[in-house]
């Protein structure tokens, strides 16, 4: 080696740098995806405004739906991780409950607060509406998963993966009612009220089936599955 080589740059610098471009392409791409729609707006554009090569576009961001969506996979997995960090004595449907309340108080983007020019980009756009379903999907799968592990339950079976399907509607319904109020003109202050309430009500029907599912037992014990009353024969 030369004296006039530059040395490699350390393991840190170098991932710092992808962060930094990944950063600057995915903040570029949003602003041409809020000025001129999803649909219209094509990689090469988004290459050209950030001063990169489109194949490092394609490299950070395999499917241009990834340029918007960057949250996605802290989507999938935020129900499934609120049930594997729930605490002692809690059950899953207490959790979650919480969760949901504490992240629409905060107006946590992963739970739907996005902005009036996010919400109508999404709206406006068949192609990143389809994939968030997908990715609705996909996070009431990993919360099955995390239900059938925690309740040592096999995977395919129906139990965890009703309960997931069940949960999962009740967030997914209100992920659309807060889109739907930033449509409407509300601000996040007034949305995070309606649907706090709202979420109250929602994840209250579903307390007569479990309201005990996956409770988390003191130490040493195991989860509690769903409870069901003894069925004993009716006497003439």
């Amino acid at each position: 080696m030369s004296r006039d080589a530059t040395p490699p740059a350390p393991p840190g610098l170098r991932e710092a740098k992808k962060q930094e471009t990944r950063q600057l392409i995915s903040d570029v791409a949003t602003d041409l995806f809020l000025s001129q729609g999803f649909e219209q707006t094509t990689i090469a554009e988004i290459a050209a405004a950030a001063r990169v090569a489109k194949k490092t576009v394609t490299n950070y961001f395999p499917r241009k739906e990834d340029l918007a969506l960057d949250h996605q996979d802290t989507f999938v997995a935020s129900l499934a991780a609120t049930v594997s960090g729930r605490q002692a004595g809690e059950s899953v449907l207490t959790a979650l409950r919480r969760a949901f309340a504490d992240a629409a108080a905060a107006a946590d983007p992963v739970a739907g607060f996005s902005g009036p020019g996010f919400a109508h980009m999404i709206a406006d756009s068949p192609t990143l509406s389809a994939r968030l379903r997908e990715l609705h999907d996909l996070r009431e799968a990993a919360l099955a998963a995390a239900l059938a592990d925690t309740t040592g339950t096999p995977r395919g079976d129906i139990t965890p993966r009703t309960a997931a399907a069940l949960l999962g509607a009740v967030h997914r319904t209100l992920f659309q009612r807060i889109q739907e109020l930033t449509l409407a003109g509300q601000d996040n202050a007034g949305i995070s009220a309606t649907v706090i309430a709202e979420a109250d009500r929602a994840f209250g029907l579903l307390e007569s089936s479990l309201a005990d599912y996956a409770s988390v037992g003191t130490a040493g014990s195991p989860p509690r599955a769903v409870t069901r009353p003894d069925r004993e024969p009716k006497k003439p």
